[in-house]
């Protein structure tokens, strides 16, 4: 693999996490998962193999510009998917407590 096929996993990750805001502002919380895992492949393939390609100063300034919108992305995602995330933790809680105490009362099933 060479510099140009990095940049180019580079991209392709970047085009999968416009994608994933996209869905996120769109509440599609499948398909964000879909290309949560479309991403992590590509990650993977760059850890295997970017360690041993050398980067020139241009491609390497490219990398940084991709590496900043991903970012970007990955925070408004996070922006958008947390409070949802908390919601459903604190149901979850009080679903567990109230089962607790249908339990500990005798008036569970």
């Amino acid at each position: 693999m060479n510099g140009d096929e990095v940049i180019a996993i580079y991209e392709s990750i970047s085009r999968l996490t416009d994608e994933m805001l996209a869905a996120a502002r769109a509440a599609d919380w499948e398909l964000l998962a879909t290309l949560e895992t479309q991403c992590g492949k590509h990650i993977s393939n760059l850890r295997n193999c970017e360690e041993s390609i050398s980067l020139s100063d241009e491609l390497r300034s490219r990398k940084v510009d991709i590496i900043k919108k991903i970012l970007e992305d990955d925070r408004d995602i996070r922006n958008l998917t947390e409070p949802g995330l908390r919601k459903l933790s604190a149901l979850i809680q009080s679903n567990q407590t109230e089962q607790k105490l249908l339990n500990t009362y005798g008036m569970g099933s």
